[in-house]
């Protein structure tokens, strides 16, 4: 086979984005509004590639509309700590210079996703927390929005609920709703993954889980894929969920079984629960988990693929209505 013919066929795999929403269980009055969100914002993130964006310009695009729904646990459908308030983690990961910018614990912030790509964009840092990200944030320009704007009815109910005597709020978690992330490659074969959360219910405050680390909550390298994690935010960190996957894929595996791998050790290890959306340079895709559902959709070759159920994978033109 040519060399010419093997990079067009790699090119006809670009561009590709896939995103997740969460692993756990989705009450059944919320699953169609969270696949349809999930769906929504798989489309948006693929028209920025198709229009020339970059990896990076489409998952801050597909996370921003994930937190802008209530239906999510990620900017205004955030979970609340302890005390009753919101404190979220984010990060995004540039696959072709392994830049990287996260948040962690902030609060009064619409998009904290796109506050993460400042702290990459526009600082010698990695990851800014609590008051100094708020600090950066006013330099910046962001606004800050009023608390009560990012608290839902359900999330109030919830916060209630798990301050009962004998509550188990990571059991009480994973079977609601999680994360959100995505990952993505454009046209040029560059890579980016974006990762936000609201972190788990009734926390600590100032509890920072895996999504702001980079190799836990996300990881991108162009020269071996990227990969975008949920579910039990402590487990994850302990085996580095994300770079486990791309470990796996360094070795040889595919993505469907680099991803299985890292989750089966993962439950194996430490008893977590979670899921990932993985791509690889040539653009191949999986959206893996362990948990009983995961929301999920891709888009690629102008086809948009999505599902909730292990097993389930259903296709639609992107030309079709939503």
């Amino acid at each position: 086979m040519s060399g010419a013919y093997r990079s067009t066929m790699v090119i006809d795999m670009f561009p590709v984005v896939v995103v997740h929403g969460g692993a756990g269980h989705i009450p059944e009055d919320r699953s169609e509004k969270s696949m349809s969100g999930v769906c929504s914002a798989t489309r948006a993130g693929y028209a920025v590639l198709c229009g020339g964006g970059s990896s990076m310009d489409a998952v801050v695009e597909v996370v921003s509309q994930l937190e802008n729904s209530p239906f999510f646990n990620a900017g205004c459908g955030s979970v609340l700590n302890v005390r009753g308030e919101v404190e979220m983690d984010a990060m995004v990961m540039d696959g072709k210079t392994l830049g990287s910018g996260a948040v962690s614990a902030v609060r009064n912030i619409a998009n904290p996703i796109q506050l993460a790509r400042l702290v990459m964009d526009k600082t010698s840092h990695a990851c800014l927390t609590a008051e100094g990200a708020k600090k950066f944030a006013l330099s910046e320009g962001v606004p800050e929005v009023p608390h009560e704007s990012l608290v839902t009815e359900y999330s109030r109910m919830r916060w209630t609920k798990n301050l009962a005597p004998g509550s188990n709020p990571v059991e009480y978690q994973m079977g609601k709703m999680g994360t959100v992330g995505a990952v993505a490659v454009d046209a040029e074969g560059n890579m980016a993954c974006a990762t936000s959360t609201g972190g788990m219910l009734n926390k600590m405050e100032g509890r920072v889980g895996d999504t702001a680390c980079v190799g836990s909550g996300g990881y991108a390298d162009n020269l071996m894929g990227a990969v975008s994690t949920t579910g039990h935010g402590e487990a994850i960190m302990k085996v580095t969920l994300a770079r486990l996957v791309l470990f796996h894929m360094e070795q040889g595996q595919s993505v469907e079984a680099a991803s299985d791998l890292a989750l089966a050790y993962m439950g194996s290890r430490v008893g977590g629960m979670g899921g990932v959306v993985t791509v690889d340079p040539q653009g191949h895709w999986a959206a893996r988990f362990s948990s009983r559902q995961m929301v999920w959709a891709a888009a690629q070759k102008d086809t948009l693929h999505y599902g909730l159920y292990t097993g389930e994978h259903f296709t639609q033109s992107l030309g079709a209505p939503l």
